[in-house]
């Protein structure tokens, strides 16, 4: 069986293609750098993070965006010779109009570099980009209001507007209608919709038609997926979907789905990625095998195992393991990310020694140069751990660890001075911008590396914080913290938990820290 969900932790907004014996999955990445993530797998249960598109500046420039803006709802795309991506860059989210940019980039070579990016529109968020069978191409936008699905055919080669853009779809009257993915099966088109909001109230709606230009009909037992909101061991926020068809001709549908913790509506993990198993009814519908519209907490595997073609035994499971990184490796992982500015603007990797040098920006609560190496939680409880070597020269610079949800909601557990000149190590906690230092300042030596720690435990609901000189035994700093402020209900966000290595210098911006190893692990 598939144990759901199959991307843990910060990977919302699924879009699936297979491409011969290959799946791969693009998940939204908000104001995180790079953009978009990309993840691939043979059999549909086990996923191995694989580069980024959105890797340049030309493509994506983020500096600003507001948290839980930047890249919305990806789609991607093959036609048999060529990957699309289409993606938005939210660059406001408040106020009558949001500013919405959507582009599409494309490439050969899935694991290669993509194009320049091409604009599109601006008139919503969530397009996607469909390739009908007679070779047309289609861009499928949501109007912004949600006022409805929008459908307009685009040169193949250069995406400029072809004839009129017509109206096909305003929803099953769920609200939110959102998110849409076309497709040509059979005799029909069928499209697959967002709606009810991307809360506790989301869900998957279908609807077809005998033409691309409609009209379309909404399938009579919609939603197609729902979530228990009954049972608070159950996949909730389920919606936002995409299905893709295997070799051997089964269906399955990947969607956005949250677990909450310790029995609160809170989700410190944000919004993952799950997949169920699908079939068509005697009707053309397509419904979950077994029936029903309730997500469930796993899915009967392909009978066709692709994933034997590599061998099970050397099948990446990357997602699966916890974290590790002793920075010996010739590049760092691809599952860093860093908030709106590559990483490689103020890291410097020295694998002989096994160091990472990362050189101070600005303040946490800045939405445009922040110094912060991070990877995404991904289990519920866990355990966060690194070793910083740092020697402050002013009370303006700090170094050390973050566990934090934007620039508005986080941790700081680091080593700084004091106004009179002291080493020493202090907690900052920022909760919906309003900071404060929550433990007395603890005294460090002026030299040497220091060792610190958060620890998520409680069934996700606290964290607590230690630290250990060389040899010494560990030490808690403070006390235990909710982890509420950390969640997308409190922050009212779209993203997820983050711990990260940190360093600020707000002197001249180019003092740098040591770090000597970096680990998150269940």
């Amino acid at each position: 069986m598939i144990q759901n969900p199959i991307l843990k932790g910060f990977c919302p907004d699924p879009s699936i293609i297979r491409a011969g014996e290959d799946y791969y999955i693009a998940t939204s990445t908000f104001e995180w750098w790079p953009g978009v993530r990309l993840f691939h797998s043979r059999d549909l249960k086990n996923w191995e993070q694989i580069p980024s598109p959105l890797r340049r500046k030309s493509q994506l420039d983020m500096t600003g965006n507001p948290p839980s803006g930047g890249i919305w709802a990806p789609c991607l795309s093959y036609d048999g010779k060529r990957f699309y991506l289409v993606y938005t860059d939210v660059k406001s989210k408040k106020g009558m109009f949001y500013n919405t940019h959507n582009y599409v980039v494309t490439a050969e070579d899935i694991y290669g570099e993509w194009s320049e990016p091409v604009y599109l529109n601006s008139i919503g968020f969530d397009p996607s980009l469909f390739h009908d069978v007679d070779g047309r191409k289609y861009l499928v936008n949501m109007l912004f209001k949600f006022k409805g699905i929008l459908v307009q055919e685009v040169d193949p080669n250069t995406f400029a507007p072809i004839g009129e853009q017509k109206m096909v779809y305003q929803g099953s009257g769920l609200r939110c209608t959102e998110g849409p993915h076309m497709y040509h099966i059979g005799d029909w088109y069928y499209i697959i919709v967002a709606e009810g909001g991307t809360g506790y109230e989301h869900c998957v709606t279908m609807a077809r038609a005998r033409s691309i230009w409609g009209p379309f009909e909404t399938a009579p037992e919609n939603p197609i997926l729902t979530s228990d909101r009954e049972d608070p061991l159950a996949l909730q926020k389920c919606g936002h979907a995409d299905i893709v068809e295997t070799q051997a001709g089964e269906w399955y549908l990947v969607h956005l789905a949250s677990r909450p913790v310790g029995g609160h509506k809170w989700c410190t993990l944000g919004r993952e990625t799950a997949i169920q198993r699908m079939a068509w009814d005697e009707d053309g519908w397509l419904r979950l095998a077994g029936g029903g519209n309730y997500a469930r907490s796993e899915a009967e595997e392909p009978r066709r195992e692709a994933g034997a073609l590599l061998g099970k035994d050397k099948w990446p499971k990357e997602e699966d393991k916890g974290f590790q990184d002793d920075f010996t490796g010739e590049a760092l992982s691809v599952r860093y990310s860093s908030p709106r500015c590559s990483y490689e603007e103020f890291t410097e990797l020295r694998p002989r020694e096994g160091i990472l040098r990362i050189r101070g920006q600005e303040y946490m609560n800045s939405n445009h140069h922040v110094s912060l190496l991070a990877v995404r939680q991904q289990s519920i409880i866990c355990t966060a751990e690194t070793c910083v070597e740092f020697e402050p020269e002013s009370f303006l610079q700090m170094a050390g660890l973050s566990y934090m949800y934007d620039s508005l909601n986080f941790f700081l557990f680091g080593k700084t001075l004091t106004d009179d000149g002291k080493s020493v190590l202090t907690l900052i906690r920022c909760d919906r911008g309003a900071d404060e230092a929550v433990t007395e300042p603890i005294a460090l030596p002026e030299k040497g590396c220091v060792f610190l720690r958060a620890q998520v435990y409680e069934e996700g609901t606290l964290v607590r914080f230690f630290y250990r000189i060389g040899e010494g035994d560990w030490k808690q700093a403070g006390e235990s913290y909710s982890t509420e402020i950390l969640t997308d209900e409190y922050c009212r966000g779209f993203t997820g938990a983050h711990f990260g290595l940190y360093v600020h210098d707000m002197v001249r911006m180019g003092k740098c820290a040591e770090f000597q190893y970096f680990s998150v692990k269940a």
